[in-house]
């Protein structure tokens, strides 16, 4: 959803609180496509502080779908979104980068709501993600998930410093 600010930067000290309905249906990134469980309505006040300077609050909260890192089972992982900034409309865009400021959901005088959401997932996004503390995981070899059970897999997992000398003797076990 685009959020026209023209009519915001028009007055000085004029205020608009906007319920931004959030249409993002999956979250998508170079990690991958992750399918959005629940969201929110985004709530934004946008206000004119004056000398084209808007300050941008918002509150909402989106709930994506992320695989556990162990066992692939889907963990529903809460964002709260509370994102606040001041954004100086004057400012050209090699201002903006000279600055570090890398405001990529404001564009002309439109606010991308689904960017912003999307930015503030992927500053928040988790190192590690467990569908439990003590999640075993899988078994490399069959796919069996520990967590329901064993497998009957060879579990062993020799010295990769032997595997030369293994091979030599699984070569000579015919003999």
């Amino acid at each position: 959803m685009l959020i026209d600010l023209s009519e915001i930067l028009s007055l000085e000290g004029k205020t608009q609180v906007v319920e931004a309905p959030v249409s993002m249906d999956s979250f998508q990134s170079k990690l991958g496509d992750f399918p959005v469980a629940e969201k929110e309505p985004l709530s934004l006040t946008i206000t004119n502080t004056g000398k084209k300077v808007l300050k941008i609050e918002a509150k909402g909260r989106i709930t994506v779908n992320i695989p556990c890192d162990k066992c692939l089972k889907d963990v529903p992982t809460e964002f709260d979104i509370n994102f606040e900034q001041e954004i100086d409309m004057q400012a050209s865009k090699e201002d903006r980068i000279k600055d570090l400021d890398e405001i990529n959901y404001v564009t002309g005088c439109s606010l991308d709501v689904e960017q912003l959401v999307h930015n503030e997932i992927l500053i928040h996004w988790p190192l590690r993600v467990l569908c439990k503390e003590d999640c075993r995981g899988i078994c490399p070899k069959c796919g069996k998930d520990w967590n329901e059970g064993s497998c009957d897999c060879d579990q062993s997992s020799p010295d990769p410093r032997m595997a030369v000398i293994s091979d030599i003797f699984s070569k000579f076990k015919e003999v």
